[in-house]
């Protein structure tokens, strides 16, 4: 086994790791661990009952969570019609444009953290996919990236919303805020990207969806989460 940090052991000592907590003692958990200067970012992670080898049973999505991410989201938006790009400045995007965006973006640019476009514009922005593929960034309809809906994609975004997707293991690990919130708008990011995570469930999947889930931050060891209370929580 790899040897751990001091500060990892010390966290280890406070919790036991065998135990599945309420999210609401995870979440107050986490908010008590021995720290680090930075702002940690808090994650929950999932174990799904899925084959991801299975085009019909992967497993993506996004959702606006309702206490935000803590962070400064810069968007850009691609349009190539007036209207959705004054509708996108009007929302508050960072950067808007269509050829000149798409251009800078062919050069290596790729200074932001979500990319929207309209459906029109994607014929010209498919051919980015190298680019923006690998770092997440590629306009897509299921999580809500390609829209005519333009305003109401920025204003989400800029809110703060997570997007998730299984890995080829059925894992789907989630940024749901900062360690410096309280514990309840840890919660309710948590309990929202859960309920979005059950309804993204596929239809042609057997047995139980979600298996395991695990709260932890940066630089903490992961808290074990009771699934049952926790999908309660979600449908309450």
């Amino acid at each position: 086994m790899p040897k751990r940090s001091k500060l990892y052991r010390a966290q280890l000592e406070r919790f036991d790791k065998l135990k599945r907590y309420s999210l609401s003692e995870a979440a107050a958990l986490l908010k008590e661990l021995p720290s680090v200067k930075f702002d940690q970012t808090v994650e929950i992670a999932f174990k799904l009952g899925v084959d991801p080898k299975q085009t019909d049973q992967t497993v993506r999505g996004a959702v606006a969570l309702p206490r935000g991410t803590g962070k400064e989201v810069r968007v850009v938006v691609i349009a190539d019609d007036d209207k959705f790009r004054q509708e996108a400045e009007a929302a508050g995007a960072n950067v808007v444009g269509f050829e000149d965006v798409i251009s800078k973006i062919k050069g290596g640019w790729l200074d932001f953290d979500v990319l929207i476009a309209t459906p029109s514009s994607m014929s010209q922005i498919r051919p980015l996919g190298r680019q923006l593929g690998p770092r997440g960034l590629m306009p897509n309809p299921k999580t809500g990236t390609v829209t005519e809906k333009v305003g109401d994609a920025v204003r989400e975004a800029k809110a703060g919303r997570a997007e998730f997707r299984a890995d080829r293991g059925a894992c789907v690990q989630v940024p749901i805020g900062k360690l410096s919130f309280e514990a309840d708008a840890i919660v309710e990011n948590a309990v929202a990207v859960i309920k979005a995570l059950i309804k993204a469930k596929p239809s042609s999947a057997k047995g139980v969806y979600i298996q395991s889930i695990t709260l932890s931050a940066t630089m903490t060891p992961g808290v074990k989460v009771d699934i049952r209370e926790a999908s309660v929580k979600e449908t309450a």
